[in-house]
């Protein structure tokens, strides 16, 4: 399902270490998205966290570690709910906060290579990736 970048940014929460081979962990699917992307007070610490700028809580340092591993794989080792929380975090970023998906690629996709393969999908849903 998505696969485009952010997916990273996705989970915000929803992925952690790799449980296994074949999945993530689900140690953290029940955390509220909703809550997170629309508290700038927490926002702006997982934000931190991910930029490497600020301390990160168990599960946003789990985020941190598993995404450049998510990202490579397109989200392969996700749950359904891990995906759709990815989806959720990418359309916010994209629609709410594009300067942060900004840092954040420069970051995890400096190449923007998932930018450019997932380009597609992304117009697909009705959202662009920002300009710089």
């Amino acid at each position: 399902m998505i696969k485009y970048i952010l997916l990273s940014v996705v989970c915000l929460c929803a992925v952690g270490y790799l449980a296994d081979a074949a999945t993530y962990t689900t140690k953290y699917d029940n955390i509220d998205l909703e809550e997170i992307l629309n508290n700038d007070r927490i926002y702006v610490k997982y934000f931190d966290c991910l930029k490497g700028t600020g301390k990160c809580t168990p599960d946003g340092k789990e985020l941190k570690d598993v995404l450049p591993d998510a990202l490579q794989t397109a989200c392969e080792k996700c749950s359904e709910k891990q995906k759709k929380g990815t989806d959720r975090v990418l359309s916010f970023l994209l629609e709410k906060k594009p300067q942060d998906y900004l840092v954040l690629e420069k970051i995890y996709d400096p190449e923007r290579v998932y930018r450019n393969k997932y380009k597609g999908e992304v117009e697909k849903k009705g959202l662009k990736f920002p300009d710089k």
